[in-house]
This record gives C-alpha cells, structure tokens and sequence, in this order.
C-alpha cells in the first residue's frame, strides 16, 4: 500500500520551484527566452498534489499543469 499524496515527499515543494519547472517548459517548448515570460497566477490543487502555473508572454498565455509529487509537467494548455 502506498502512502496517500499527503505523506510523500514533493519535488515542487513550494511556490518558486513549480514556476522556475513551469517557465522552463514554456520556453523549451514555444523556444522563446525565459525572461520574457511573466507569471501571471498560481495554485496548488491539495487533493491532486498538483500545480497550476498561467503563464503569459507577447500574445500568447498557458496554463502548465505539474505534478508535485514527480516534479515533471503533465499539460501544458494554450489559452
């Protein structure tokens, strides 16, 4: 039996780490420079484990959704 999400140990423990991963992505995906990028929300989903990080940049705006429990991303979706 494995433990519930609440007692494994998170990769993307706080707030930063989810954001540093999330722009990541985004540039490595889109191949635009990081610092272009800004933050434009986050949320941290306590059942899931899960992260929500929208991003935005010139025109363009996603939502990278990440797990916190593995530190990879699991969607990345334009909006």
């Amino acid at each position: 039996m494995s433990p519930g999400i609440g007692l494994m140990k998170r990769r993307l423990e706080k707030e930063n780490d989810a954001i540093a991963l999330a722009v990541s992505g985004i540039a490595k995906k889109y191949d635009i420079q990081p610092e272009i990028i800004k933050t434009l929300e986050t949320k941290y989903h306590s059942d899931a484990g899960d992260w929500y990080v929208a991003l935005g940049w010139e025109e363009q705006k996603a939502i990278v959704k990440m797990d916190s429990v593995l530190g990879t991303i699991t969607e990345i979706k334009e909006i």
